[in-house]
């Protein structure tokens, strides 16, 4: 039998710990200029002995020298005593209150006496309406039976910011959990990435630079029809004659990690008929599941307003629903041909019809769903004196920070007790980190931008195309610190320019294998395969193969997976999808 007792073992080990002055150090060097700022005014905040240096506001220190200097001087002189003045009584009578309790003409009720502190004026200024603002305005002043309200109001709560319905019937209802963000994500990708194989104009400025290559989408094939295009009776949508979900049935367990089941007090039959009502809300196009949907309610409804104009309107409406409800893919392929004769209609036709298609809007809650502009202001400055280029930092708004002399004679007055004295001191020690730390992230910034100027020289000068390939390793090195101190360093940072303001990370990329592509950074070769795309010829548009030789030819080394890659991660489509049949 073993028997439980207390050892004493030594062990020997070797770690690495952050002290809390290096954890401060990396955490300053990550800051852009504004969070800078906001970090300073923080820590002036919590810490006493931190006071900004400013010419126009006086310090504290000085302050108290002044009132010392006045008290000794007010002290020395000696004022003679005077006796007071004595007070005329008439003066002591308040005539103003005496009129206003005797002499007022009207009634006063009590309320005229209360001080009444009237709300502040923020609270008057409008803030930007989204997308679920609008539409619970307008589901208002719909009147309905209140489980179709909530369902209503479900529906309108998990709208995506592009104004899609992703969720299915079955996790609006409470059947299943909601699906993980990227699934939702995914489906919202799939949308933008089918809306650009069309060429929608209202997409052009709106696509995101931060998608990576991803697997095409799989488009819809365009059999069946819409059940939200369907007239509504007695308050019922038709697409109720979908299979029935069993309310009764237990919901199965939740996984581990997922979002729980909400519940929820309207059925299948209420939630058909609250998306109807939805979708019948303006924006048109809103709370659909897909694109196809998104298209034809929109055309639908312009064909409900302007069907009747009798300038052919009509036709071309009747042609871009038939287009979007039937040949959705082959409109994305371009096969202007094959929908032509499909529709019975001459091609001639098919071409207006697609010119109204590209001007929908494929993602309706933009409208409302504005997103803020994000301040950018540049940390640096790239500035060339004569033949020689200076590296000038934009620290303006930064604070300058000083010691407060006050409180350093609070560490040598011998009445303060002892915690006074360790906790001065304590405050002390992390203002001086904290300056230092500043002050070397200003020193760090600058060794690398140095750096970047002496490598970059051409693109300063010339303009984009001469950006040269530049490793973080490289600079670390040159530099003699780590490459997380550079990444840190760059991260968030913005540098202006001759050629405009850029994000300090944009200089570096990896250079392109081949006897010419030594010097060629990555963004230089996705240019070069945007401008042969560009200049192609519609009708027989260059494929990745093509491609491949021609920049082989030029001496890059590149492959045809990787001409693939850059390309999609440009949005740009296949070759099958740009080319147009004459």
């Amino acid at each position: 039998m073993v028997l439980l007792q207390p050892r004493l073992n030594l062990k020997v080990s070797q770690r690495q710990i952050l002290t809390p002055g290096l954890v401060q150090m990396v955490s300053v060097l990550a800051l852009n200029k504004l969070e800078l700022k906001d970090m300073i005014t923080a820590e002036m905040v919590e810490n006493p002995v931190l006071e900004e240096l400013e010419d126009t506001v006086p310090l504290i220190d000085d302050v108290g020298r002044r009132e010392e200097e006045r008290e000794r001087a007010s002290a020395s002189e000696e004022a003679p005593a005077t006796t007071p003045d004595k007070k005329d009584p008439f003066e002591e009578i308040d005539f103003g209150s005496f009129f206003k309790d005797y002499l007022d003409p009207g009634f006063r009720s009590p309320g005229d006496f209360e001080e009444i502190e009237r709300p502040s004026f923020e609270n008057f200024l409008s803030k930007p309406s989204t997308l679920t603002d609008h539409l619970v305005w307008q589901l208002g002043s719909i009147s309905t039976r209140p489980a179709v309200r909530e369902a209503a109001e479900t529906v309108i709560g998990n709208l995506n910011e592009d104004g899609y319905l992703i969720a299915s019937d079955e996790e609006l209802l409470g059947i299943v959990p909601a699906a993980p963000p990227e699934v939702d994500a995914a489906k919202s990708d799939n949308v933008v990435k089918e809306a650009a194989a069309l060429g929608l104009a209202a997409l052009a400025d709106e696509l995101v630079e931060e998608a990576g290559p991803e697997a095409p989408p799989d488009i819809w094939d365009g059999s069946g029809v819409s059940d939200a295009l369907l007239p509504v009776s007695n308050g019922t949508s038709a697409a109720a004659t979908a299979p029935a979900v069993d309310l009764n049935a237990p919901a199965p367990p939740a996984k581990k990690g997922s979002s729980p089941v909400p519940q929820v007090r309207f059925n299948q039959e209420d939630l058909k008929e609250a998306i109807e009502i939805v979708r019948q809300l303006d924006p048109p196009g809103v709370a659909c599941r897909d694109l196809r949907e998104c298209l034809l309610r929109q055309l639908h409804f312009h064909q409900a307003h302007l069907g009747n104009n009798g300038n052919g309107t009509a036709q071309v409406l009747n042609d871009a629903v038939a287009l979007v409800d039937q040949h959705l893919r082959a409109l994305q392929n371009k096969q202007y041909k094959e929908i032509a004769r499909a529709l019975g209609r001459p091609i001639e036709a098919v071409q207006p019809a697609l010119d109204y298609i590209r001007t929908l809007d494929p993602r309706p809650g933009l409208r409302y769903n504005i997103v803020q502009p994000r301040l950018i202001e540049p940390d640096v400055a790239l500035v060339k004196h004569g033949d020689e280029w200076l590296v000038m930092m934009n620290d303006d708004d930064v604070p300058t920070l000083r010691l407060n002399p006050a409180y350093r004679k609070l560490l040598t007055r011998d009445g303060n007790d002892r915690d006074t004295r360790n906790y001065v001191k304590e405050r002390f020690k992390s203002a001086i980190q904290l300056i230092k730390n500043i002050e070397q992230r200003k020193q760090t910034i600058l060794k690398v931008c140095y750096s970047i100027v002496t490598r970059q020289r051409d693109f300063l000068e010339k303009g984009i195309d001469e950006l040269k390939p530049m490793m973080i390793k490289e600079v670390a090195e040159e530099i003699g610190v780590h490459p997380s101190t550079v990444s840190r360093a760059v991260a968030n940072k913005y540098a202006h320019t001759p050629q405009g303001v850029f994000e300090l990370r944009y200089f570096f990329s990896e250079s392109v294998n081949g006897p010419e592509g030594g010097n060629t950074s990555l963004l230089i070769l996705k240019r070069r395969v945007k401008k042969l795309i560009e200049d192609e010829d519609p009708s027989k548009p260059l494929t990745d193969e093509q491609i491949t030789r021609i920049l082989q030819s030029q001496g890059i080394q590149v492959t045809r997976r990787t001409v693939a890659k850059y390309r999609e991660d440009m949005k740009i489509p296949s070759t099958h999808q740009r080319r147009v049949k004459k």
